[in-house]
């Protein structure tokens, strides 16, 4: 008969351990959907606002040559509007490689602190106050 409880109280752990197993697999895919939805929405307002701000922009710069061109000809007043662009766009690029290098992996964080809590306490059952719970009160 002890055989039947320890097989039927090792299938009941391995059911437990399959379970738990599938809610940590369901938190994961949960805060990476959560996280995914977040991104989507930040990226499709930044590219409204990065159209926007290249319009303006555009148009800063028309002005910025008109202003140029009241005291140079219009071509070289274009040529300065240009090569301040270059050297703007050449330090954005460089900083912006090295932000891309140091970017985030996009890891579910919650799901695994759950399971190494999860896994500290399997490996170690006992914790303060269990001897109460169970009634083995000294």
């Amino acid at each position: 008969m002890s055989g039947l409880g320890l097989s039927g109280a090792t299938k009941r752990v391995a059911d437990h351990a399959r379970s738990f197993v599938e809610l940590e697999v369901q938190l994961a895919t949960a805060e990476l959907k959560r996280k995914a939805a977040a991104l989507g929405v930040g990226i499709g307002l930044t590219g409204g606002a990065l159209l926007f701000g290249f319009l303006a922009l555009c148009f800063l710069l028309a002005g910025a040559a008109a202003g140029l061109s009241t005291t140079m000809p219009v071509w070289a007043a274009l040529l300065v509007v240009a090569g301040v662009l270059v050297l703007v766009g050449t330090v954005l690029g460089l900083v912006g490689v090295e932000m891309l290098k140091e970017g985030s992996n996009p890891v579910p964080e919650q799901a695994f602190e759950e399971a190494q809590l999860a896994s500290e306490a399997l490996r170690d059952p006992e914790t303060p106050g269990d001897s109460e719970v169970r009634g083995d009160g000294e």
